[in-house]
């Protein structure tokens, strides 16, 4: 095979993931967000999560939709990096609340900004399944879409969605 064409194919590769990555940037950001306190350990699981997404870029297929597929590599990173012991011990595994305000800037009155301070405690308390399942859901994503993303059939989504709602409405 020519060297040339090798070369230009896999600058089209690089391209294409950097335009789809930097597209879809707001996944890693609030999946580390979600999994990190600490802007640093922030900072190095977005790395981390970006660098897997390359590492896993070839076994892409196009057919599926790049967000499913960016959010399982990135919640999968994630969890593996909470239950390793050195992560564990560095951080306590909270939500940013600065990460909202970039996402959604829109002024709220005191009572909406305490209920969201509520919700992202409860988040930040939850097992990390449960915490990705909650991002998922807050992002609007499908039951299916959430058991492609986190490989559990539907009705468990369904199930685990439905005992959390009952909980927040508990808790909260």
């Amino acid at each position: 095979m020519d060297p040339a064409v090798t070369a230009a194919a896999l600058d089209d590769e690089h391209r294409t993931f950097a335009r789809l990555l930097r597209e879809h940037q707001g996944i890693v950001a609030t999946v580390a967000a979600s999994y990190c306190r600490d802007p640093h350990d922030r900072a190095d699981l977005a790395q981390e999560i970006a660098a897997q997404l390359w590492r896993a870029w070839p076994n892409y297929d196009p057919a599926r939709r790049f967000s499913t597929w960016m959010y399982r590599i990135a919640l999968n990173v994630a969890i593996s990096a909470v239950r390793s012991a050195a992560l564990r011990q560095r951080h306590a595994v909270p939500f940013d609340e600065r990460l909202h305000d970039v996402a959604d800037p829109a002024p709220r009155d005191p009572q909406a900004e305490q209920q969201i301070r509520a919700l992202h405690a409860f988040i930040q308390a939850q097992a990390p399944l449960d915490r990705a399942l909650l991002l998922l859901y807050l992002d609007d994503r499908s039951h299916r879409e959430m058991a492609e993303i986190l490989g559990l059939s539907e009705t468990n989504i369904a199930t685990k969605i439905s005992r959390l709602r009952q909980r927040i409405r508990h808790e909260l």
